[in-house]
């Protein structure tokens, strides 16, 4: 395990995210599905400030509960309620009611007596009262649209003149991606959608566009060397890209997750600081998602987009047949060389030159002597 860590530092690890694609598919289908089953079922608890209304804040001196409260504002004719009862780390408790817009200054009053009763407060004039209408609402919620809208055509145009325009479709699936399982995380658990939160989320989408774009860095990088005699496909090289930076985008990740926790659950759970809440909440659990889909979402696309290329095809069957590429010089000159045994000799070329042959001859034996006069010999 420590060397398998040791790899992954070093960008040197070999896990196959590529191959298990229909893994990541299958776990980011099941976060959409429970995302759109929130968004329809549950929908969104919008703030007050998306759905205007009247809200009621004041310190609690006593132990009421929730019940209480909605039995007790039940005579006011206030539609459905919405109380809320906090307690932060130090032990202060607190009263939060929104109800639909109240126009009667004489109503308003009657329920700000009545809470002031239910809280155990001396002075009316202790309760926070905010009232929004529902034009302004519309407004931050058409605004807030109007930015998301600007932000996916920047990002788009961005991504595809930097790089191409189906690295901008892996990209864009990454952003909806995020933002779909951030929102179901949100519906699923209650929890309350504020203009802060649009602000965290258009944050967000900044964070996972950075992370998706440094993935995408390095595989521009390394399909630079990827050609026709390559032993690595273009899903291959995809994945080598990622686990090289994987360690990158974790570290990435830790540096903006831990600051956040932070100031998530220091500050807002320890000090009750509610107005921090819903920028660093949307934060925290964002940039967890848009890491996630850096790399399980944006690259598997990319490279099921890219194997469709006749090019990178090609090289897939090659690999998959396990027939050997030879080098472009080695097919030039088997080519050259069939081209010239093919053609006739012209007048001006030299003839060929004979083998030689080698002739063997008879040595002839030594001179015989002669017999002289006198017995003596002699040499001819």
């Amino acid at each position: 395990m420590l060397a398998g860590l040791k790899r992954l530092m070093k960008g040197e690890s070999n896990i196959d995210i590529i191959g298990r694609s229909k893994v990541w598919a299958l776990v980011s289908l099941i976060v959409i599905g429970a995302s759109f089953g929130g968004l329809f079922g549950r929908k969104l608890n919008l703030s007050l400030e998306f759905e205007g209304g009247t809200s009621f804040a004041a310190p609690l001196q006593t132990d009421v509960t929730v019940d209480e409260v909605e039995t007790a504002l039940e005579r006011f004719d206030l539609g459905t309620p919405h109380v809320q009862i906090s307690t932060s780390a130090v032990g202060d408790r607190e009263l939060r009611v929104r109800v639909e817009r109240i126009d009667d200054t004489e109503k308003l009053n009657d329920v700000q007596g009545e809470l002031t009763t239910i809280a155990g407060l001396n002075d009316p004039d202790e309760i926070n009262i905010q009232d929004v209408g529902p034009t302004w609402g519309q407004q931050v919620s058409t605004k807030a649209l109007r930015g998301l809208i600007v932000f996916l055509v920047l990002v788009s145009l961005y991504i595809s003149l930097r790089f191409e325009w189906k690295m901008a479709i892996g990209a864009l699936a990454a952003l909806f991606h995020d933002l779909l399982a951030t929102t179901g995380v949100y519906t699923l658990l209650g929890l309350e959608v504020s203009p802060a939160t649009v602000i965290a989320l258009l944050t967000l989408m900044g964070f996972s566009l950075y992370d998706t774009v440094v993935v995408f860095d390095k595989v521009r990088e390394n399909s630079e060397a990827l050609t026709s005699a390559s032993k690595m496909s273009y899903s291959q090289m995809v994945n080598r890209s990622v686990n090289q930076v994987m360690v990158r985008s974790i570290n990435t990740s830790l540096s903006s997750v831990l600051p956040v926790a932070g100031l998530l659950f220091v500050g807002v759970y320890l000090f009750n600081a509610d107005t921090l809440k819903d920028l660093s909440l949307a934060m925290f659990i964002g940039a967890l998602v848009s890491t996630y889909s850096s790399i399980f979402v944006a690259s598997p696309i990319l490279a099921w987009l890219k194997e469709r290329e006749p090019r990178y095809r090609q090289i897939r069957a090659r690999i998959q047949s396990g027939v050997r590429a030879e080098p472009a010089t080695a097919a030039a000159g088997a080519s050259m060389a069939a081209s010239t045994s093919s053609a006739p000799s012209s007048a001006s070329e030299p003839a060929a030159e004979k083998p030689r042959t080698q002739v063997r001859t008879a040595s002839r034996p030594p001179p015989r002597a002669r017999r002289g006069r006198g017995g003596k010999r002699r040499r001819r």
